[in-house]
């Protein structure tokens, strides 16, 4: 079958504004503090998936809704910059375009600040026929973000289904930590691969399958991909692993000095789906996604300092893997 896009992204796309570290706790009571950087760069879980993907290789469409404002100018001419088309990304002439605010700490740790904006707007309607069913594969990111669009995802996930795509989703973290099932289980029923970091595994399993609290993430994993999906779990510095009900792989990190994290697992997603669309294992596809995840740490904001996939492959190669 062909397709005219390699890849479609669907979710969230904003400005982020990037500041720290911050060293002591934060303080109210109108106190300013002094950091060492800001940065104002794109933002979204989807949108980083997607330039991610673009600087890999990949011809990559995105939908999904900004607002008729400055910040949502800046989302559409970031993303062209990087090669997404975004003949479907959408402008709401009444709600404002998402924005959000990242703390980031010294030890890589960062507290998230999120004005939703479009994001509860944003829903099947805002995915056209002709990428869905024209794009090899297709991408959801920020499931707790998005609850119109995450209603909608069985249906979408299985027309693509329909017309030879594979699928994955990415759900981020719950801002009000509820974790609620809803759809999540028809979902991942039409989920090829699901892509959480091991905290959100851990919490995922506990909601849908009712997995232990404190599960840990090897077991969470196997938990999820009970229910139908790949699970491939991002584990911070132990690097990652991946469970198709049977069997259990890992990949170590890749050594970097990271400057700023964020964005780091949106890379990873990208260099996951974009091995695996190349027709990479699974095994490959887990090592070139954690050499994309760590690269992407080498500057501040999620995508500026994206690899190519050249410079993937090369990294695996000095973690003393081979392709």
């Amino acid at each position: 079958m062909q397709h005219a896009y390699d890849l479609l992204v669907l979710g969230d796309a904003n400005p982020d504004i990037v500041v720290g570290p911050l060293e002591a706790p934060l303080a109210f009571g109108q106190r300013e503090r002094l950091v060492d950087s800001g940065t104002l760069t794109l933002g979204g879980s989807a949108s980083i998936m997607a330039c991610g993907a673009a600087r890999l290789g990949l011809k990559v469409a995105f939908a999904g809704r900004v607002g008729d404002d400055d910040a949502g100018r800046f989302v559409r001419a970031a993303l062209e910059e990087r090669g997404v088309d975004t003949s479907a990304l959408r402008v709401d002439p009444a709600l404002a375009t998402p924005l959000t605010v990242v703390l980031t700490r010294p030890d890589g740790d960062r507290a998230i600040l999120t004005s939703p904006g479009t994001l509860p707007a944003t829903g099947p309607d805002d995915v056209p026929e002709a990428l869905l069913t024209g794009s090899r594969h297709v991408h959801a990111a920020s499931y707790f973000l998005l609850p119109r669009l995450a209603a909608a995802l069985p249906a979408l996930f299985a027309t693509a289904r329909a017309h030879g795509a594979t699928t994955s989703l990415d759900t981020n973290d719950d801002p009000a930590d509820a974790w609620a099932p809803g759809a999540l289980a028809e979902v991942l029923a039409v989920t090829d691969h699901l892509l959480p970091n091991a905290r959100e595994a851990t919490a995922l399993a506990a909601a849908a399958v009712g997995a232990p609290q404190d599960a840990a993430p090897e077991a969470a994993a196997a938990a999820l991909a009970a229910l139908g999906p790949h699970v491939v779990v991002k584990d911070g510095a132990r690097g990652a692993l991946a469970h198709d009900g049977r069997t259990l792989l890992r990949t170590p990190a890749v050594p970097v000095r990271p400057l700023d994290t964020v964005g780091a697992g949106d890379s990873f997603d990208a260099g996951f789906v974009a091995a695996r669309l190349r027709g990479l294992s699974t095994p490959h596809a887990l090592e070139i996604a954690a050499a994309c995840g760590a690269l992407s740490t080498r500057a501040h904001g999620g995508t500026p300092a994206q690899p190519t996939w050249d410079e993937a492959a090369a990294a695996v190669t000095r973690n003393g893997k081979h392709l």
